[in-house]
């Protein structure tokens, strides 16, 4: 029965025997061989995708680095510069005691800044641990931030469990950290050294401090929405009919005569004056300090009834777009909400969930799935999309583009209504 390292020894292999069986484990995988142990799951697991991805274990970690203006740039546009402040003061001093480095990546892997020992700092250099490098798992094999960025979790990352032999000098353990509003990545918090500096606690350290980085942009967000709605609340108010204010990634701060919602989908250019929004309609943008002031306007009565086209043609390059008087909209859609519109299409009356989960899943059982599906294309595309059953709003025209060959309709897909859809063309 084969034994796995992480149960012989600590989750971290930490004394001479550990780090040797790790090796030979490594060793083992590299020939294609049947390790002798197992290694801990989460390098397991990395060794596979590193392998898959054809990285060299006897090259080198040096990458293209960024330019400096390119760094400023991303340093500028990510929300942890808010938080590096907190960072450096939370790690920066333990790191430099304990002869090791702090090192914070965007969510490509991408060194941003880095932080401590003045001699480790050089030795990283050797490594090109520096500024604007790459350290993603395509680029540089198994290792805290590329392996931390992969799986989405902290990880520490020692000696030879490095995919890369030049790295079995050095430990490393990070955490990523996510954005608290809407839980996308924002990037990954590291600490590194040489190996002779390993110690069990740091990846409980650099979790505990990505949470409390996490902490800091939710208490900064609550404190710029509670600012922003002390001035848009009174504004609302006088104003009447139907108006929200939203910060400059659309969080709604306070809304008057429309149902709220968490967050308003804004394009991404969004300037002042009489913008389409999809869920919305017409609108009359204004700026406020610190968001936007967003009020509908009311359509003519004469406005042109709205057109549907759903572009099923090309398999990689899925739309669908609404048109009306007041422009035209168009939206990218994934594989599944593709089928989900196209089985509405089909079905003019509408459909309940129920009836929709045959139609997707060929399981009457899965309403969950797809609501919550529902829910999703509904923020994009309320204005024509009515429920209870789900269906196209009246007086709302759709045209489905087929592809020109049957086969072609969502290739990939096997749900009922699309397999059906092939056969009957």
């Amino acid at each position: 029965m084969e034994t796995s390292a992480a149960e012989t020894h600590s989750a971290v292999p930490q004394s001479v025997q550990a780090r040797r069986l790790i090796h030979r484990a490594r060793e083992a995988r590299l020939a294609g061989e049947r390790p002798p142990v197992a290694p801990r799951a989460a390098i397991s697991a990395s060794w596979d995708r590193v392998l898959r991805c054809g990285v060299d274990p006897d090259q080198s970690t040096e990458s293209v680095l960024l330019e400096m203006d390119e760094i400023e740039h991303r340093r500028r546009t990510s929300a942890l510069s808010a938080v590096m402040p907190l960072l450096s003061e939370s790690l920066v001093t333990l790191a430099d005691t304990a002869q090791q480095i702090v090192v914070v990546t965007d969510v490509e892997g991408r060194v941003l800044w880095r932080q401590g020992n003045t001699g480790v700092l050089r030795r990283a250099d050797d490594i090109c641990l520096a500024e604007g490098a790459a350290w993603a798992e395509a680029s540089t094999g198994t290792n805290a931030i590329g392996t931390a960025l992969a799986s989405r979790t902290p990880v520490q990352v020692h000696s030879s469990e490095h995919f890369v032999r030049s790295l079995h000098s050095w430990t490393c353990a990070a955490a990523p950290v996510r954005d608290p509003r809407d839980g996308r990545l924002m990037g990954i918090v590291d600490i590194s050294g040489p190996a002779s500096t390993f110690h069990p606690t740091s990846l409980a350290l650099v979790g505990s401090v990505a949470r409390l980085a996490e902490s800091e942009i939710r208490n900064r967000h609550l404190q710029a929405i509670d600012r922003l709605r002390s001035v848009a609340a009174p504004l609302l108010c006088r104003l009447g009919g139907r108006a929200l204010a939203v910060d400059t990634h659309g969080w709604l701060a306070a809304v008057t005569g429309i149902p709220p919602v968490d967050r308003l989908p804004l394009p991404k250019s969004l300037q002042p004056g009489r913008v389409w929004l999809p869920s919305l309609g017409m609108c009359q943008v204004e700026p406020l300090h610190g968001g936007w002031l967003v009020r509908v306007t009311d359509a003519p009565a004469d406005e042109p009834q709205r057109r549907v086209v759903l572009d099923l043609s090309r398999p990689r390059g899925l739309m669908v777009n609404v048109v009306g008087a007041v422009g035209t909209w168009t939206q990218r859609l994934s594989p599944r909400h593709a089928e989900l519109l196209f089985a509405l299409a089909l079905h003019s009356e509408g459909r309940t969930a129920s009836e929709l989960a045959q139609d997707i899943f060929g399981d009457a059982t899965r309403t969950v799935t797809v609501r919550a599906e529902i829910s999703r294309i509904r923020r994009h595309l309320a204005e024509v999309l009515a429920h209870r059953p789900y269906r196209f709003g009246e007086g709302v025209e759709v045209e489905v583009i087929h592809p020109d060959h049957p086969a072609d309709l969502l290739p990939r897909s096997t749900a009922p209504v699309v397999v059906g859809a092939r056969k009957a063309s």
